[in-house]
């Protein structure tokens, strides 16, 4: 069961062929990490796991495996090695001479450094990789090195961070062609959508401004050049527009488990400018967010659609569900968004009612958890 369910990772997700190549990556552990017993496994497999994935891939096409400490947080741009087994050596080194790559994994960089980026990887156009299985515990997935890889180089790109192999028997069981028809299918409901309002029976009630804002389907077929999604997927997402995002959001759930008490965050001007409750995590949040105000940033709303997604413990799944909503703070460069920041941290609500406003028309997306798409 568990090669067949790698092979269509290859074989039907992104459509490999045998003259291609693919570079499988992770992260492991930092001895400065404090993890728990169970943690530790789940790490550890992850990385095992990683390892099967590429030899198995030796079957279809060649396979690169490359490991590299972990970052410590969702958004963070992996390391200079990985920049040149994507990009070469050559282009690498072109952007140190211009002085952009140490700005482009600072978060630091702007409008100005990325059009130059992008300029440099253009003309180094250099058959690296075709696809990439970016298997690291800390998302890759909102980050420069992804969106030049599949923008610019057009790359394949399938996104699995915190993925477990129970997985391969749950949401990657999904027929992707129907996820497909219902995500693009929501996709349509969203177009020349200017106002999200979102409510659930916990007390959440956000709304904001998606003008000019489209949403992403993440359909699970990653078969034409520069696409990119997670796997599991199941999903569509937007950025919000920065700024405009009002309310409050009443977090149950932590990216890894169910938080022991609720946690509220307040939201004004499109961030979070308060953290109440008790425990660790409130801690935690409101750390980051002091430190860079840029980390609550109403980042995202994403709205599941993978019907064979269950778990509500691993976000790479749970934002998947079908009925469900997410919201992200943090770091959306990379899909629409302006806010560059080395974190991105997703949330998710249970049978929210979701509605779309456009002009005197409103659309019932979700109605407590029950689908209108």
């Amino acid at each position: 069961m568990a090669n067949s369910s790698i092979e269509r990772i290859f074989t039907v997700n992104l459509g490999v062929k045998p003259d291609e190549k693919v570079i499988v990556f992770t992260d492991i552990i930092d001895s400065a990490e404090k993890l728990t017993v169970k943690e530790r496994e789940r790490r550890d497999d992850l990385r095992d796991f990683a390892k099967d994935v590429a030899e198995e891939g030796r079957k279809f096409c060649t396979t690169e495996f490359i490991e590299y400490p972990a970052p410590g947080e969702h958004g963070c741009e992996p390391p200079e090695p990985l920049w040149e087994a994507a990009f070469g050596i050559g282009a690498v080194g072109d952007l140190n001479e211009a002085g952009i790559l140490m700005k482009l994994l600072d978060k630091k960089a702007d409008d100005a450094d990325v059009r130059q980026a992008e300029e440099i990887v253009k003309k180094h156009n250099v058959r690296t990789c075709d696809a990439v299985i970016a298997l690291s515990n800390f998302s890759t997935s909102h980050t420069r090195f992804r969106d030049l890889l599949t923008k610019i180089k057009g790359a394949r790109y399938a996104s699995m961070p915190l993925f477990e192999r129970s997985m391969l028997g749950g949401p990657m069981t999904a027929d992707w062609h129907k996820v497909e028809k219902r995500t693009l299918g929501l996709v349509k409901m969203f177009k020349d959508g200017q106002t999200v309002f979102i409510t659930t029976p916990n007390g959440t009630s956000i709304s904001f401004s998606i003008k000019g804002r489209e949403l992403q389907p993440d359909t699970g077929i990653l078969t034409k050049p520069g696409t990119f999604g997670n796997l599991p997927a199941g999903e569509a997402f937007l950025a919000p527009v920065e700024g405009s995002a009002e309310g409050t959001l009443i977090l149950e759930w932590a990216p890894t488990g169910k938080l022991r008490h609720p946690v509220e965050l307040t939201v004004k001007g499109g961030r979070v400018v308060k953290v109440s409750g008790k425990g660790n995590f409130v801690k935690y949040l409101q750390d980051m967010i002091e430190n860079n105000p840029l980390c609550g940033n109403i980042a995202e709303l994403g709205i599941g659609t993978n019907e064979k997604a269950k778990r509500p413990d691993n976000i790479l799944e749970t934002e998947k569900i079908l009925g469900t909503v997410h919201i992200a703070l943090g770091d959306n460069s990379s899909f629409g968004g302006k806010v560059s920041v080395p974190f991105h941290e997703d949330f998710i609500f249970y049978r929210p009612t979701l509605e779309v406003i456009k002009g005197e028309e409103k659309i019932e997306i979700l109605v407590d958890g029950k689908a209108r798409f």
